[in-house]
């Protein structure tokens, strides 16, 4: 399971923000083709993108492209130019049916076959972020297709809806319940959680990426520099929370060989749920601690 506390995105087509993307402490890097680039420039930064993934990006960072949606004129061009040894995975947006993510992993399946990659090794990363999309999460978590994970976009379900999107987030409440529930249901990966559009509310940014990771997902999308290191604090495990984790398993480890199976530690009811989640809390503190090694 790749490490995903944090994904930025970087304009396919502003050279000087890809390069300084891929210095930052990001878990991965999504170069923009869709919103990012105008209109008349999509085409010429397939070009731009493909070069930055194959002469700037580290090999320990995760490298994505977002195409353009499967319903416009440019995705399959978008997919077919960038789809290489390079290429981590393809972000595609607006997804709103199973169909959709079929007919892009047949697409990708073939490309990879065509060019000598192993089949199914670049991931496809959907964003859920329709109301038609939302309405239809379950069939999309379970398309039967490479996808590991699903994402979230805020900003264009709220506009979809017809929803105020408030720096309390409180209108996102059902969708983001809905996703991580899909994901669950299907036995993928947890989701992945929308971007926050107001770079200068550090107090907000700070509670969405909190109430995300309550609610089960396991990083956030993240649109300017400034914001990852308040994600990646949010979505990893603290001091403490590793020493209960670490308490929990020692204690419990010692009562199951007497034959107990529900013991109290430090005044806690520790049985078998409270064992796994504190087994995940140390699994994810070794991936980061390999990472930063």
């Amino acid at each position: 399971m790749d490490l995903l506390r944090s994904l930025l995105f970087a304009p396919g087509n502003h050279a000087r923000k890809v390069e300084k993307a891929f210095t930052l402490e990001a878990d991965a890097v999504v170069l923009d083709l869709e919103d990012a680039v105008a209109v008349a420039e999509k085409v010429p930064t397939r070009d731009l993108v493909i070069a930055a993934l194959k002469h700037n990006r580290p090999r320990s960072l995760i490298g994505y492209v977002r195409v353009n949606a499967i319903d416009t004129d440019n995705c399959f061009g978008d997919i077919n130019a960038v789809l290489g040894e390079w290429l981590d995975g393809i972000m595609l947006p607006k997804v709103e049916s199973a169909a959709h993510l079929q007919a892009v992993d047949w697409m990708m399946a073939s490309l990879e076959r065509e060019r000598g990659i192993e089949a199914g090794s670049i991931d496809l990363l959907p964003i859920v972020e329709t109301g038609k999309g939302i309405h239809n999460v379950h069939g999309i978590a379970a398309s039967g297709t490479r996808v590991k994970r699903l994402s979230f976009g805020a900003g264009d379900y709220t506009s979809d809806m017809g929803l105020v999107w408030t720096p309390e987030e409180r209108e996102l409440t059902e969708a983001r319940a809905a996703v991580v529930l899909a994901s669950r249901v299907a036995g993928i990966e947890p989701p992945l959680d929308s971007v926050f559009i107001d770079l200068q509310d550090d107090e907000h940014l700070a509670s969405s990426a909190r109430t995300a990771h309550e609610m089960g997902f396991q990083g956030k999308l993240c649109i300017h520099p400034k914001q990852i290191d308040v994600v990646n604090r949010t979505f990893m495990p603290s001091e403490d929370q590793v020493a209960k984790a670490e308490r929990y398993i020692a204690a419990f480890r010692e009562a199951e060989a007497k034959g107990s199976a529900s013991i109290q530690v430090d005044g806690y009811f520790v049985d078998y749920p409270i064992v796994q989640r504190a087994e995940r809390t140390l699994a994810l503190m070794e991936r980061i601690r390999a990472k930063v090694l």
